[in-house]
C-alpha cells in the first residue's frame, strides 16, 4: 500500500496514551470531543472518593487506545498533544505505526460489546499453553466468530479468545451449544 493511500484511508490506529492512569482527561476523552472514533478496552474498578467506594470504569491498559480516522488527520493532534504517540511496529519501517485490519478491529470490538465479562490479557500472559483447539461459535450473539478455545485449569466455563495480534486479547464466555469444533 502506498503511502498516500494510507494518509487518506480511514484505519485503526493503535495509539499510547502517556498520561497517569488517574489523569482527569485521557487522551481517549480528548479524541472524542474531536469527534474522532475511539475504542479503548474498559473495565469496572471500585475506587474511593472522599471516603465512599465508587465503581467506574477503567482502561483495561492505561496507555492503550485505538483510533479509527485517517493519518492525515491524527498526524496534526499527535503532533500538537505531547503526552500521545503512535504505537510503532516492532521490526518495521523506522517510525511505521501499526494498523489493525478493520475486520480485526470490528471482530474485537463485536465480542467485548457482546460479553458480559470480558477477560483481556496482554500477548505476553496467554501464551500457546492456555489456547486450546480453533472452534467457531455458532449461534447467540457471536455467531460465525472464530478463534481458539481458552483451556484454563480446573475452569468449567468455556471461553473463546479473540486476538489482536502482538497487542492485545480477549476471552469472552461461550455456551457449550454454541461450540462447534474446527480442524
Amino acid at each position: 500500500m502506498s503511502t498516500e493511500i494510507i494518509d487518506t484511508e480511514k484505519c485503526w490506529y493503535a495509539l499510547r496514551d502517556l498520561k497517569r492512569s488517574n489523569a482527569v482527561y485521557p487522551a481517549y476523552k480528548q479524541l472524542r470531543e474531536l469527534g474522532i472514533e475511539v475504542f479503548t478496552p474498559m473495565k469496572w474498578r471500585i475506587t474511593k472518593k472522599n471516603g465512599k467506594q465508587i465503581g467506574r470504569e477503567v482502561p483495561v491498559m492505561p496507555d492503550l487506545l485505538f483510533a479509527h480516522d485517517t493519518r492525515k488527520n491524527l498526524d496534526p493532534i499527535v503532533a500538537k498533544t505531547s503526552t500521545l504517540q503512535y504505537r510503532y511496529k516492532r521490526g518495521g519501517a523506522y517510525c511505521e505505526p501499526i494498523i489493525v485490519p478493520e475486520d480485526d478491529m470490528n471482530r474485537f470490538i463485536g465480542a467485548v460489546q457482546a460479553a458480559e465479562e470480558p477477560k483481556y490479557y496482554s500477548v505476553e500472559e496467554i501464551g500457546d499453553v492456555m489456547k486450546g483447539r480453533r472452534i467457531r461459535v455458532v449461534g447467540g450473539p457471536m455467531n460465525g466468530y472464530e478463534g481458539k478455545l481458552l483451556s484454563v485449569r480446573g475452569s468449567k466455563v468455556k471461553r473463546i479468545v479473540i486476538e489482536l495480534p502482538n497487542l492485545l486479547a480477549v476471552s469472552v464466555k461461550v455456551d457449550d451449544e454454541c461450540i462447534q469444533v474446527i480442524d
